[in-house]
């Protein structure tokens, strides 16, 4: 019988919390597939990351950046995740993002991201 990996939210919180972009890459599969819309990624023209070597970048270009996360209003069942995620420039620009994310066997197989900037 084949084993079931569960996906930790407290850890992948933790890693988003504390930058950590080795952590959160751990959690995701070798062939996910991550969704982005925001000001510039518009709903017709997401901006789409296949795999892990895309997501990879942009998780490090995210934890690169001198800014404060809070992940808030969690929810989750077996098949996915669902947050928000305050963030927070240190010039006081903020950032609010709703995730959803479905796993497979412990791991992001998918993720959609909606993302609002103060202008």
């Amino acid at each position: 019988m084949p084993t079931t990996h569960t996906f930790d939210l407290n850890t992948f919180t933790q890693a988003i919390e504390e930058r950590d972009a080795s952590a959160q890459l751990a959690m995701y599969a070798d062939d996910a597939e991550v969704t982005l819309v925001d000001r510039i990624a518009r709903p017709g023209a997401p901006r789409v990351l296949r795999g892990k070597g895309e997501v990879q970048a942009w998780i490090e270009d995210v934890c690169g950046r001198d800014m404060t996360h809070r992940v808030q209003h969690t929810v989750q069942d077996e098949g996915g995740v669902a947050f928000t995620e305050a963030c927070r420039y240190p010039d006081g620009t903020g950032v609010i993002c709703a995730t959803v994310l479905e796993i497979d066997d412990g791991l992001v197989v998918r993720q959609i991201g909606v993302q609002a900037w103060d202008e």
